[in-house]
């Protein structure tokens, strides 16, 4: 069934129909971030797959998580390949790299991960769209969640790339302590033995950390194995559903934020988690949540306006008229979401370990820069 679902999105469907709309998705598909690639792009596929249409083309290529490989790439789907919108990116460097040559392009851009700052104040378009969170939201989460559970002196870090920096002011933004320590990683890092180290002396009574795919299992698992037992808080990047399988019991009990959970009780989300699993043999994740809601919201807009005229088709996108896996879910002014992020804790449920929401973080919540936009 995967073979036959990746087939019928990738390409017009065995009736010969010339598909009418063309994507591109650049994600990231090898090396350390490639399974988060990987659920963005099954989540959008799942969802091409079960809205039945046969005229939308999706390319798909790897950006192999290195900036001048997705510039090469976005610069061939756009000159060579035509395509008439985009999406996939992970990685906010990457879309820095990327998405402001495209929508000056004149492309639309979808984006079911990366939110960088840049997009999303001053330098916000009427072609971006971000279906996902502005990049410092659910690290602002993690930051008001410390408030209520009583924490006064935070040890605080995350990777010195453009997510990584928003990461650390949402969390300080909302977050009403003090700092016992602060530290941008590299990006990729893989050891982290001088940082806990750090962490073990800096006499904090919580710790704060972004580390997004393999750089959160490594410090995750070095962090379990040094004994240091300060309690951790983070954004639902480290402790999604593909990382908690490799990590495991080290997990157990680590609150982290996020704006969908398997758990919501909605039918719509009841039926993404059960087909989602169905068809590809695993639980979702928040990424695939992304990537379904995403290629939702795109169907949604074609329902009302093709692509050929912009302004419509801008138009029903800003409508989001389509049922979210996360619940309610509506643009602020400058294309972004507003939406109610959740605390969950790390349980396991017989021999898997996932999340369960335990509480409202931050409900109905805007993002920071969206009063810098001015939309031409």
């Amino acid at each position: 069934m995967k073979k036959l679902l990746l087939t019928t999105a990738l390409a017009a469907l065995a009736t010969g129909a010339q598909a009418e709309v063309k994507v591109g998705m650049i994600t990231t598909l090898s090396g350390g971030g490639a399974g988060l690639g990987l659920d963005v792009r099954d989540g959008f596929l799942l969802a091409l797959a079960q809205s039945g249409r046969d005229d939308i083309e999706l390319v798909v290529e790897d950006d192999q998580q290195k900036p001048d490989i997705a510039v090469q790439v976005a610069d061939k789907m756009i000159q060579s390949e035509r395509v008439d919108l985009m999406t996939g990116i992970i990685f906010s460097n990457l879309a820095m790299a990327v998405i402001p040559s495209a929508v000056n392009q004149g492309v639309v851009y979808l984006s079911p991960n990366a939110g960088p700052s840049q997009l999303a104040g001053r330098g916000c378009h009427p072609n971006y769209f971000n279906v996902a969170w502005q990049n410092d939201n659910l690290h602002e989460a993690a930051g008001a969640y410390a408030n209520t559970a009583g924490y006064s002196n935070s040890f605080i870090l995350a990777p010195n790339y453009p997510a990584g920096q928003d990461a650390l002011t949402g969390y300080k933004r909302m977050y009403e302590g003090e700092l016992a320590g602060e530290i941008y990683t590299q990006l990729g890092q893989t050891d982290y033995a001088a940082e806990i180290a750090q962490i073990r002396a800096s006499g904090a009574d919580s710790v704060f950390f972004f580390l997004p795919g393999g750089m959160g299992i490594s410090f995750l698992k070095q962090y379990a194995d040094s004994g240091v037992d300060i309690p951790v808080v983070g954004p639902a990047f480290s402790f999604d559903q593909g990382i908690l399988q490799a990590v495991g019991a080290a997990a157990l009990g680590v609150v982290n934020t996020a704006q969908w959970s398997k758990d919501i009780d909605i039918p719509v989300n009841q039926a993404f988690v059960e087909s989602f699993q169905a068809e590809f043999g695993r639980l979702p994740s928040l990424y695939a949540s992304q990537g379904f809601d995403t290629a939702n919201l795109l169907i949604s807009a074609l329902e009302k306006a093709d692509p050929s005229d912009n302004d419509a088709f801008r138009a029903a996108l800003r409508e989001a008229d389509f049922d979210s896996t996360r619940g309610e879910f509506r643009f602020g002014n400058n294309q972004h979401p507003i939406q109610t992020i959740y605390a969950r804790e790390v349980v396991q449920e017989g021999d898997v370990f996932t999340n369960r929401i335990i509480g409202v973080a931050l409900e109905d919540h805007a993002d920071a820069y969206a009063a810098e936009c001015q939309m031409p």
